[in-house]
This record gives structure tokens, sequence and C-alpha cells, in this order.
């Protein structure tokens, strides 16, 4: 925000060209944050009085925001575990080296050495000492995480691979017509699987909406928490994760097989019925399983189970999710190759068999000033097969 005092021309306007540093901000946020949550609440009446929320949608969305604490003074298990291993092969280097140390003829520059080995084993003990009791208040805690500096911030994995920040998971819901912030909330929970419900309630009781249409990135995609939404009367359109290893290996997935709700069954791509045979409770969901004997029969059995028979899993509220979800529907081979970012992208709606449900307008051709007919340019080959 200080960096902004110096580049944005309606923030100079609006602070009077002051230029207050990043402390005297912080301060400022941690003094009056009483006083800033309400001309929050204030400015979301004035845009209900203006009709801008007319439309009830918006979009859901997490970013990760660093804390002032440094990753060295935040502990997790795993960091606990790797920091007492570097310690104790320091120890046991230091210790070599002063048996080495021993079998050399006494002088000045020994001793000097040994004294200087002694005392770097000494620091290093007790530096045990001081991460065994942090180890007992990290295991304490709900999330066996402590941060010294800051202790409501957490560890928590970011879009880089192998990359990380300590820091807070702020969620923000926004308008979709004027991109207004409708409500917003801190949190340090790094996953953004079980924000989606909460978020969304938030956003519908701040706007006074008795309905709610929602819109996330598949980081949001859980089961309960769509469900938690379709009974307070919100939509939820979010796409739903690839994460079966089938389609990695070139085998049909589960979207291959079709369900009838009218016989609570489904249809194998080798048009077998696979039936329902029990139901089970697996972390706190109902699931019921589908399979059908003719597996081992089956013509195209290499292309869908290694397995003895394919069955299928299918959550009680199944149907709920599969109303909100947006699963792309590609080939196996399509989805082996597909991206490892995880992020969603915004695509155009598509009609039923796939294709861009928004007409193409064909641009006027570029003219020289002469009249003569402007070369356009070469379009990516690849796009021919957009949409299809």
């Amino acid at each position: 925000m200080s960096g902004k005092l110096d580049a944005n021309v309606e923030v100079m306007w609006l602070t009077g060209r002051l230029v207050p540093d990043h402390k005297t901000i912080a301060d400022f946020r941690k003094d009056y944050g009483g006083a800033i949550r309400k001309v929050c609440a204030q400015f979301i009446i004035l845009c209900r009085r203006l009709d801008l929320f007319a439309d009830a949608s918006v979009v859901i969305d997490g970013s990760k925001f660093k804390a002032v604490n440094n990753r060295d003074r935040n502990f997790t298990r795993a960091k606990m575990e790797r920091r007492l291993a570097q310690i104790e092969e320091s120890v046991a280097r230091y210790l070599r080296q002063l048996d080495s140390a021993d079998r050399q003829e006494p002088s000045q520059v020994r001793e000097a050495k040994t004294v200087r080995l002694k005392e770097k084993v000494a620091r290093l003990k007790q530096e045990v000492q001081r991460l065994h009791g942090l180890k007992a208040q990290m295991l304490a805690t709900p999330d066996q995480q402590i941060s010294l500096t800051d202790p409501d911030s957490r560890s928590m994995a970011t879009s880089g691979r192998g990359s990380g920040v300590v820091g807070y998971n702020v969620q923000v819901a926004v308008d979709t017509k004027h991109h207004l912030i409708i409500t917003h909330e801190v949190t340090n929970v790094g996953s953004d699987r079980a924000q989606l419900a909460h978020m969304a309630k938030q956003a519908k009781a701040t706007l006074e909406a008795e309905s709610l249409d929602v819109i996330a990135d598949r980081g949001y995609f859980s089961g309960p928490e769509i469900l938690a939404c379709e009974q307070a009367g919100i939509t939820v359109t979010l796409p739903k994760p690839m994460t079966s290893h089938s389609i990695a290996e070139g085998r049909f997935a589960k979207h291959d097989f079709r369900y009838v709700a009218e016989d609570n069954a489904y249809i194998c791509p080798a048009g077998e019925r696979l039936a329902n045979h029990y139901k089970i409770e697996e972390h706190g969901l109902v699931l019921h399983r589908y399979w059908t004997n003719a597996c081992r029969y089956c013509a195209i059995k290499s292309r869908c189970t290694t397995g003895k028979d394919r069955k299928i899993s299918r959550w009680e509220h199944e149907h709920v999710v599969e109303s909100g979800a947006a699963p792309a529907r590609r080939t196996s081979r399509e989805n082996a190759s597909t991206t490892r970012d995880g992020g969603a992208s915004v695509r155009h709606a598509e009609d039923e068999d796939g294709r861009n449900s928004l007409p193409d307008e064909a641009p006027a051709e570029g003219r020289h000033r002469n009249g003569t007919a402007r070369p356009r340019l070469q379009s990516d080959p690849r796009h021919q097969y957009h949409g299809r």
C-alpha cells in the first residue's frame, strides 16, 4: 500500500500527497480496525442504495499475504524434524573433528581449534533444548504449527512448485458486474477447500439477497461445501478437478460412465449396466458402490481397469455436485497432457455439442489508406481445434 502512494494519482489525491511508511499504515490498521470495518459496512450500504448489487452474483477467491514472520521462525512437524536432523549431523561432524584434533601433536593451534569446536557443540546442544521446548508447544496446537513473531500466521503452500509463504489466506467475494468487494475474511488456513460455504453465506447476508450465484475455481471444490450452499439457496458454479490416475494412464474416468437416476445405476462405455450393491461411510460421507460381473468378459477391459472389475463410487448427494460442477469433457489422452498449475481458466459457455456458444464475428479486413488489403496475421494453427 505504501508503494501506491508514489505511483497512483487517485491515492495521491485521496491522501493529500501524504506519504506514510509501511509501519505507520500497519499501526493505523491495527489501532482503527473497528472504524475501518464500519466504513466498509457503510460502503456496502451505499452500493445497495445505488442498486449496484442488483444481479446478486459474486466471485470468490483467496490470496496469500505474507506475514511479518520469517520462515525460519515458523515451525511445523516436518521443519522441526529437518532442523533437529541438521543439528545432529553438525554435532557428529564437530565430534569427528575433535577426535582428529586429539590425535595431533599438542600445539597452540590444536588447543584453539579444540576450544572453538567445543563451544560450537555446546551452542548446538542448547539449540536442541530450545527446539524440544518449541516442539512441545507446537504439538499442543490444533494444527501442530507455531510461529514465533506473528503467532497467528501459518506456513502455506503457494502456486510455485516447492515454494511457500508464512502468512494469511485472505478470502474475498467480489461483485461480478462492478468488481466491488462484497465481503472479505482473513484466515490462517492454507487451503480454500473449506471456505466456499462460509464466504458464500456471508456474501448473501451482506447483500441481503434471497438467492445468490457464486463462481469459484477448482480449489474450492468440495461436496459438503457445495451441498451447504445449495441448502442456503446459493447456486455454485465451479470446475470439477480431474484427479483420477486412470486418465493419465489412458483409461476411462468416472465421467465416461453415465448415471441413470431412474434405475440408480451406471452405464459403462461398453454399454453394460453397473448396479448399486451396497453403501458405506468414508470420511463422514455416505457412498454407494456400483459394479457389474461382465467386466471379466469385456473386450475393452484393458482401457477401463487393471483389476477384476471396475467399481464406481457415488456420494448420496452427488446430484447437487453434478448440477454445480463444470467438468472438462475431454478425452483421456488430452487429460493426460493437461497443465499442472491446477488453476481454473475462464472460458466461453459451450453448447451441448461442445462448441463455442458465442458466435464469432468476422472482423473487418484491414486496409491501407490507398484501399489495398492489408495482410492479416497468421493465427495459431492450434486454434482451429478450439471448442472441439
